[in-house]
């Protein structure tokens, strides 16, 4: 498997923590797709996905599998995989249902408001217990944090490259001056 640009690549998983003495491996999944750590999967691994991986054997529970890999014979080498997160090609990705995405198909999308203010692009997905948190940065390098919630997100048009959100006042758009001078001091 060739390495993917960064861009193109989906993280399914991340690498905890050696486990025992035979070169397994504690992985956080980040995928529904369990078939990831089976035997014989390829995963990329690297900040840039430069090394391919083999998963030679799998076990432990499906939210908290144990993966031996190719290629890592023993804890020590084990041990130098710590931290590192797990990726494959977007392409490997199944298909989505109409008018679904997956989080990193939304980078570098335009975000206005349907007032028709511009909060720049989205230049991060936050994860987040509750919902997900898309950064906006403007030009001038002014961020907004967009919660991913249907009365804030209106729409999302990937072939145009927008997303529109709620224009609401201290979330999406700063307050109006006016609003705070007329707050009572505390």
């Amino acid at each position: 498997m060739t390495a993917p640009d960064p861009a193109e690549r989906i993280a399914v998983g991340r690498i905890t923590r050696a486990h025992g003495v035979h070169g397994f491996v504690a992985v956080l999944p980040l995928t529904d797709v369990a078939e990831r750590f089976q035997s014989g999967s390829e995963l990329l691994v690297g900040t840039i996905g430069d090394r391919t991986l083999v998963v030679a054997e799998r076990r432990g529970q499906e939210h908290r599998p144990l993966v031996r890999f190719e290629g890592v014979p023993d804890r020590t080498a084990a041990e130098r995989l710590a931290g590192e997160y797990l990726f494959v090609p977007a392409s490997a990705s199944p298909d989505l249902p109409e008018g679904e995405f997956w989080p990193y198909q939304l980078l570098g999308l335009k975000v206005v408001t349907d007032a028709g203010s511009d909060l720049g692009t989205v230049r991060e997905i936050l994860r987040n217990v509750a919902n997900d948190i898309w950064v906006a940065r403007s030009d001038d390098g002014v961020e907004t944090l967009v919660p991913a919630l249907n009365d804030v997100v209106l729409s999302v048009d990937m072939p145009g490259g927008v997303i529109t959100v709620a224009e609401i006042e201290g979330l999406t758009v700063p307050e109006r001056s006016e609003a705070r001078a007329r707050r009572p001091a505390p």
